[in-house]
């Protein structure tokens, strides 16, 4: 018996993608049956035929995954909705540690992915190509209605945060902190999976996705075309929990995160500290704040996060003003290079993080669907945990078992009573 699993995802066109220069809710339903569709190939059984392989989902971790998969030799499609990394693999911070989750279940995880970053910075000219470089990590307390002058340590503060700074502590070296500019990355990351190694992308809606006794056969794009696949894995993101096949396991919801990015004067002046602020505004509570200096001059400053409906299209997510107002709050009282006047404002945005009720990823082979996998629920390690996490599907999927990491505590089957 063959079933049908409809979405919501991804409008037709067939493109390759540019190199890089640099959402009414909707449910996924379940739709009805076919009798009768072409048995799918087991290549265990044809090893000179390669495994074909759709990935849907162009983020960080669907990129990652076809570009893992195209080199172990697998045919891979890529099918994103809108273009790649719109949404949160586009705004994030990019912010890479080695041993932050130390101590819970993603400590393997990430320590590998941290390792994979270095690796693949050497292999695509990663500070060149999309900003890789280590860096030096502070955690600072700030307070509007303190002093207006840094306090601390000097050869802990920087120069140019001459806000009023309290608190200094570094809690990562450049051995154990690094950075990327995360829409560089997945973008060099996936033009380099469709030049070497001949992945396709489909920008599309994917309005099917067929399993033929138990087991993945094909997914159906909306014009009516059919993409025949012995697997599917399906990165989603936040937008994971739209999908009934997926959401009658497991619940993945978004926690959207503002930001914004600018362009100071004097941008030789920022020095690579990655700061990690206990913000406390005046008359309010104290609340968490990143600033990310970029080696191409821009800083990146995020904060204000609430769960929200994530809607069906990422390109409408906007922030909310009063957000967008308290970062650019932030920014002056950082530093004055970072104030109205001295910096130029180069993005307002907003992105939504895949969150799991365990704080767990979600990887590994849906439970009752042969050949269907799940790659999701990062939350703010996304882009850090995207290569190891991307290396593992593509072992488990073409070999049957991953290697780099054991992903049986990342295993949907943890939700099925």
């Amino acid at each position: 018996m063959s079933s049908t699993y409809s979405s919501s995802l991804l409008s037709p066109v067939c493109l390759f993608l540019d190199l890089p220069p640099t959402r009414s809710h909707r449910k996924f339903s379940f739709i009805r049956c076919f009798s009768s569709s072409p048995q799918p190939m087991d290549d265990r059984q044809h090893p000179d035929i390669k495994k074909r392989v759709i990935v849907c989902g162009g983020g960080v971790i669907g990129v990652c995954t076809a570009y893992f998969l195209a080199k172990k030799g697998a045919t891979v499609t890529l099918i994103e909705k809108s273009s790649v990394a719109c949404a949160a693999s586009g705004k994030a911070g990019g912010f890479l540690a080695l041993d932050w989750c130390d101590g819970g279940p993603v400590e393997s995880l990430a320590r590998a992915s941290f390792n994979l970053h270095r690796s693949l910075s050497e292999e695509l000219d990663g500070p060149e190509s999309y900003g890789y470089r280590s860096l030096i990590t502070l955690s600072i307390t700030m307070t509007e209605s303190g002093s207006s002058s840094p306090s601390g340590s000097k050869s802990t503060i920087p120069s140019w945060i001459d806000g009023p700074a309290r608190k200094p502590r570094t809690i990562g070296t450049t051995q154990t902190t690094a950075q990327v500019h995360p829409q560089l990355f997945t973008k060099t990351l996936l033009n380099t999976a469709v030049e070497k190694y001949g992945v396709e992308l489909v920008i599309g809606k994917v309005d099917q996705v067929r399993v033929e006794e138990g087991r993945v056969g094909s997914v159906v794009l909306e014009d009516g075309r059919v993409i025949e696949s012995e697997s599917v894995v399906l990165a989603l993101g936040p937008w994971t929990g739209k999908l009934d096949m997926l959401a009658s396991i497991f619940r993945v919801y978004g926690l959207k995160v503002h930001s914004i990015v600018l362009q100071p004067k004097e941008p030789g002046i920022i020095t690579p500290h990655a700061l990690f602020l206990s913000y406390f505004p005046q008359g309010g509570k104290a609340m968490d704040s990143e600033v990310f200096p970029r080696p191409t001059g821009e800083v990146y400053i995020c904060g204000m996060s609430a769960e929200e409906e994530v809607p069906d299209d990422p390109e409408q997510i906007v922030g909310n003003p009063a957000s967008i107002l308290m970062l650019k709050r932030v920014a002056k009282n950082v530093s004055s290079h970072l104030a109205e006047g001295e910096s130029q404002v180069k993005a307002e945005q907003a992105c939504f993080l895949p969150c799991t009720d365990d704080s767990v990823p979600v990887i590994g082979e849906v439970p009752g669907v042969k050949g269907c996998y799940v790659a999701t629920g990062h939350s703010c390690w996304g882009i850090l945990n995207g290569p190891a996490t991307g290396a593992a599907v593509a072992e488990l999927v073409v070999d049957g078992r991953a290697t780099i990491v054991d992903l049986s505590c990342f295993s949907p089957a943890r939700f099925v009573a």
